[in-house]
């Protein structure tokens, strides 16, 4: 059992890293509108305060890890940046949201078993749009020289 937007977040690690060529102030830039933007939703919507504490504190940490990684390895193929990047960066955000939002709601063993099954959803998502982005691009027709 995982949140609809488990689906969300696994791809929006790795359509993020698209925007890296951009620069890391592009990419922070990114982050910090998807935070304010992710409080203002959940405020309007009255999403409990434990929640909007644990996604901010998710999405920020999370993110920012995955940026680090991925701009170090920048000599490297797109798939490792992207496969090295969301190795840290997915389980380390299902574990602070979970563990935020749900410490002392769910035992431990809900809490591991939500966990566990983000990480496994939100890594399949990233890769499936990392192999869609990475197709897309390999078949785009080569302009032809004047």
């Amino acid at each position: 059992m995982v949140a609809a937007g488990t689906l969300v977040f696994g791809a929006t690690f790795t359509l993020r890293d698209r925007v890296h060529h951009q620069g890391k102030r592009w990419v922070y830039a990114m982050i910090a509108v998807a935070a304010v933007g992710m409080v203002l939703q959940n405020l309007f919507l009255q999403v409990p305060m434990r929640i909007v504490l644990a996604s901010l504190v998710a999405i920020v940490l999370s993110e920012t890890a995955d940026t680090e990684i991925y701009h170090r390895l920048l000599h490297r193929s797109w798939w490792m940046r992207v496969a090295s990047s969301n190795a840290l960066s997915i389980p380390l955000d299902s574990l602070i949201f979970n563990a935020i939002a749900f410490a002392g709601v769910f035992s431990w063993k809900v809490l591991f078993s939500l966990v566990v099954g983000e990480i496994l959803v939100k890594a399949i998502a990233s890769a499936a749009v990392a192999w869609r982005l990475d197709r897309n691009q390999t078949q785009r027709p080569i302009a032809a020289s004047s």
